[in-house]
């Protein structure tokens, strides 16, 4: 059975317990010690689940994965925390971790990450059916959503202001959270991606960089920009009840509820399985899984798990039944391999980025 949400440990006297049942249990201990337990990303999180419940069925006898939806950036936070039971087995990202994160976890222990790449996905925009239309651009985002775009002050209030080809609507964009990892991506991907269009910006990028950040990332907190939860599924509610809403989320929600909400291009470009796998879409994202390699031993399961995943990330598997791009056939491989030869992550793989 799979819990959204849940916690091993309430009290001392059951964090004692538990740490000597990992000992034991790392000694030789049955499958009946403990489950993988697995945090992150909200995006992953139907495909972790989807993951764990075929791992219930191909090992019966084990305790099924614990899966939580914590968002990325949580998720980590907690992954990196330590070692031992008390602390997650895997997180689920839907970004690479960052060389910060991989310090911190180091600093606690956590020195054996193996880092697999699971699939694609891509920042998906989109409004309710019918709802408002617009043929969006990093640029367009940028410009509209920045708190201070180009250094100046925000005065944009409708589409129409951002750029008169489009509507004399309302901003009004619904969109993930500072911890999540699509919020990171949308960063990344989309608002720095405009912020450069401007020379003096990537110029800036060179000399400040702290300020460059705070310009080219930096959202509005002016109600244009509407923080949401962890949870996609909620924005997706949110714009069927109103057609002037516009909703970022990852693709796999996009495609689940295609009956009730539309995509809006960006560059001219749709965000479809086949412009994602090639990476025309400009939203596109690798989506990944971490795992802690000491835990393997003690945590019955955790090696099958990993080969679970392997198993199910093929362009016809189950997971791209339900949502995620296929990685392109070499980086299927790459990953098969780090699961196999249990490769560890260095910070310098992190920095070649």
């Amino acid at each position: 059975m799979l819990y959204s949400t849940t916690t091993r440990l309430k009290t001392g006297a059951v964090l004692a317990l538990a740490a000597a049942a990992l000992t034991a249990c790392d000694a030789g201990g049955g499958a009946g010690a403990q489950s993988v337990h697995a945090v992150g990303s909200s995006t992953v999180y139907p495909f972790a689940k989807l993951v764990a419940e075929n791992f219930s069925r191909t090992f019966p006898d084990m305790r099924s994965p614990l899966v939580e939806s914590t968002g990325t950036g949580n998720g980590i936070q907690l992954f990196c925390s330590g070692l031992g039971p008390n602390t997650p087995d895997m997180v689920n990202a839907s970004r690479r971790m960052k060389p910060s994160e991989f310090d911190a976890c180091t600093s606690n222990k956590v020195d054996e990450v193996i880092e697999l790449q699971v699939g694609l996905d891509g920042i998906a925009f989109a409004s309710a059916k019918g709802g408002i239309m617009l043929n969006l651009s990093p640029e367009t985002v940028y410009k509209a959503l920045a708190a201070n775009p180009y250094g100046k002050p925000q005065t944009a209030r409708t589409w129409k202001d951002v750029d008169p080809a489009l509507p004399a609507e309302p901003i009004l964009v619904y969109g993930p959270p500072s911890t999540s990892g699509t919020r990171d991506a949308l960063k990344e991907l989309i608002l720095e991606v405009g912020c450069k269009k401007d020379p003096a910006m990537a110029a800036l990028k060179e000399s400040d960089e702290e300020k460059y950040k705070q310009i080219c990332t930096e959202v509005r907190d002016d109600g244009a920009y509407s923080d949401q939860s962890e949870q996609d599924n909620l924005i997706v509610n949110k714009i069927v009840a109103n057609p002037k809403i516009v909703g970022i989320f990852g693709y796999s929600y996009l495609e689940e509820n295609l009956d009730k909400v539309q995509d809006l291009p960006m560059n001219g470009v749709q965000a479809t399985y086949e412009n994602i796998a090639n990476f025309s879409y400009p939203g596109a994202r690798p989506l990944y899984v971490y795992v802690k390699k000491s835990h393997m031993r003690a945590i019955p399961g955790l090696g099958d798990f990993m080969k679970e995943w392997v198993k199910s990330w093929g362009k016809d598997g189950p997971l791209a039944r339900i949502g995620m791009v296929a990685m392109p056939a070499e980086a299927m491989a790459a990953n098969t391999a780090k699961v196999q030869n249990l490769t560890i992550l260095t910070k310098a793989d992190l920095e070649a980025e």
